[in-house]
């Protein structure tokens, strides 16, 4: 290939600039192109096309072409990637801005001069691309489904708190509740009074009444009857009233040393004996 060949005008910057670095290492191999497909496994017309600026050559070729020549790659390689993006850029630009700037340089040519009887050409038909600042056909649209959603979402948000204050005030209202009315009353205190009247004793509590009880039961009765059990010598526990278990095993303990009936009923003859 003569050296002299003018590479092609649309060629970017940078795949000139490897083009021409790549002829100057051919050259200065002195290698024939035959032999520059016998040593580098692309064939000769295909070098022909890459000296040419006709394609740009593979990564591949650029690589193997500085190894047999005893140059360092990189800057090749490097002006290579460059030239490849440049001309994928330009292969990714769309139709329509190709036609735009096409529109462009037509609009920059200066108008033919037009007789007075001569008719203007009509205005052009086809449709001109969106300005810059304009939105985009479909935009506005999905602006307005963006909106909405953020102002559904708002609404939710709202409802679900004032919800949550509901049930708040809810909740604080059973838990809290209305004031007791009624405070539980402490368990009456007995005191032991024995002392002997008309020939009995007592224990000042119930007045002297021998009111029939048993298991279970409570009251001054039950207080009267423990403290005379305790006079007796037979431990009920407590003097609080209430007929629980140590109560009633007391009472039996007492029926069965006074020869009565073990039943663990407090009725008349318990406590006239009791009370003896």
């Amino acid at each position: 290939m003569p050296r002299s060949r003018t590479l092609p005008a649309e060629l970017d910057p940078s795949a000139r600039q490897l083009v021409t670095r790549l002829r100057l290492l051919k050259d200065h191999s002195e290698l024939t192109m035959r032999q520059l497909a016998t040593k580098t496994g692309y064939s000769a017309k295909s070098w022909e096309r890459y000296l040419g600026g006709m394609s740009l050559p593979p990564r591949e070729a650029v690589e193997t072409l500085a190894r047999i020549t005893g140059t360092d790659p990189v800057p090749l390689l490097a002006l290579h990637e460059i030239a490849a993006d440049f001309r994928d850029g330009r292969r990714a630009r769309p139709a329509v801005q190709r036609k735009d700037e096409q529109r462009e340089r037509d609009q920059e040519q200066p108008a033919r001069p037009t007789t007075p009887h001569t008719t203007p050409p009509a205005a052009s038909t086809a449709p001109t691309s969106p300005r810059p600042s304009e939105p985009a056909p479909g935009r506005i649209p999905h602006l307005a489904l963006i909106a909405g959603l953020a102002a559904l979402a708002v609404a939710l948000s709202a409802v679900l708190l004032l919800v949550l204050r509901l049930d708040d005030g809810g909740s604080q209202a059973v838990v809290t509740g209305p004031p007791r009315t009624t405070a539980a009353s402490p368990p009456p205190s007995y005191t032991c009074r024995i002392t002997r009247v008309g020939g009995r004793w007592s224990a000042g509590i119930n007045k002297g009444r021998d009111t029939e009880i048993g298991y279970g039961a409570g009251g001054a009765d039950v207080a009267e009857a423990q403290c005379l059990l305790r006079r007796a010598g037979i431990s009920p526990g407590g003097i609080d009233g209430m007929f629980g278990p140590l109560t009633l095993r007391a009472v039996k303990t007492f029926q069965a040393r006074a020869g009565l009936t073990v039943d663990g009923m407090l009725g008349p003859r318990s406590w006239k004996a009791l009370r003896g």
